[in-house]
């Protein structure tokens, strides 16, 4: 087998659920120290083991080597570039998957209408503890989510006393709309989201290819942050909001905190991989480098297959349809 592009395979990387979520920074200097990366302002230098974040989130004024982005890249950690306060992806580069098998039963299962319908209500149970999703359709589970949201928002004002009236929010921007719940709910959500797309493009999975939600890049991170913001970001927004707390950065500070403290990363991975893979299953993220048949379904990549084409003597061979010879025309008529 040829080896890879990149030198680190996935057997050799620190799987994503015992990884830090993420780690956000801007107007620095990222460097290397050997096997660390260095992060250099004005007021201190601080060193993080690259192989243990999950995430790399670069904020504006920041600039990267080339050698940090070599070991971030080698220890599988994915890099984003982004805007201030940690909102709009601009750039990402590639996590600790080297497969392709989990986006390939993802695409299977999203692209079979029954499959797909089966993977959603499997994601409303989810949401639903004890509730029972068979024979759902989707018009009735979001009714179903719908109703549930807006009991989940007037429960969390009456316990912390913090007014609610409706969800507001504006696409890009965590603080340009609403009140300060609304605006500190959009922060920590944007949190959420990156924390989500960081897991499952670190498995091999697909952020576009979503059940629920359809027709952006983002369409299964959307689905998957979904199933913990009962949990997470709701409850969050009403108690910072309660404390006077309601900046960007308290949100995603506190949904940090939260993430770290109950090991939601592992949470993700064995949620994604339930949904996705039969009972029992574990698919590999390791590069087995085939070729597709549609045969057999795979061969072996790395190989010559063009011998026993070739001729002992010859240099050339032109493999094609046998074509008709012209006819023969006398050499003293006129073409």
């Amino acid at each position: 087998m040829a080896d890879p592009w990149w030198r680190a395979g996935g057997q050799s990387l620190h799987r994503m659920e015992d990884r830090i979520s993420s780690l956000y920074v801007e107007r620095c200097h990222i460097d290397r120290d050997e096997n660390a990366v260095v992060l250099v302002n004005r007021e201190r230098t601080v060193r993080v083991p690259a192989a243990y974040l999950a995430v790399l989130l670069i904020g504006p004024g920041s600039r990267i080597t080339h050698a940090a982005t070599t070991l971030l890249a080698d220890s599988g950690t994915a890099l984003c570039w982004v805007g201030e306060r940690g909102v709009r992806l601009y750039a990402s580069g590639l996590g600790p998957a080297r497969g392709s098998q989990l986006i390939h039963r993802q695409a299977h299962l999203v692209t079979r209408p029954a499959e797909r319908l089966r993977v959603a209500r499997r994601m409303y149970a989810m949401r639903f503890p004890g509730e029972d999703t068979d024979g759902l359709n989707m018009q009735q589970l979001r009714g179903r989510e719908g109703a549930r949201v807006r009991r989940l928002y007037r429960d969390h004002s009456e316990r912390t006393g913090v007014p609610w009236t409706k969800r507001e929010y504006k696409p890009g921007d965590a603080q340009a709309a609403g009140d300060d719940v609304n605006r500190v709910l959009s922060a920590a959500n944007s949190a959420l989201y990156g924390i989500c797309h960081a897991v499952i493009t670190g498995i091999g999975a697909s952020p576009a290819l979503g059940f629920v939600h359809t027709g952006t890049a983002l369409s299964f991170v959307l689905d998957i942050a979904d199933l913990y913001k009962a949990d997470y970001t709701i409850p969050l927004a009403f108690n910072l909001t309660a404390d006077g707390r309601t900046s960007e950065r308290d949100a995603r500070l506190a949904l940090r905190d939260a993430v770290t403290e109950t090991r939601l990363l592992p949470r993700i991975v064995q949620d994604i991989k339930d949904l996705l893979l039969p009972q029992g299953d574990n698919l590999s993220d390791h590069d087995v480098n085939e070729l597709w048949d549609d045969q057999s379904g795979s061969v072996a990549g790395g190989t010559n297959w063009g011998d026993g084409i070739f001729d002992e003597d010859s240099y050339v061979a032109v493999i094609g349809p046998e074509l008709e010879q012209p006819p023969a025309q006398n050499s003293g008529e006129r073409p």
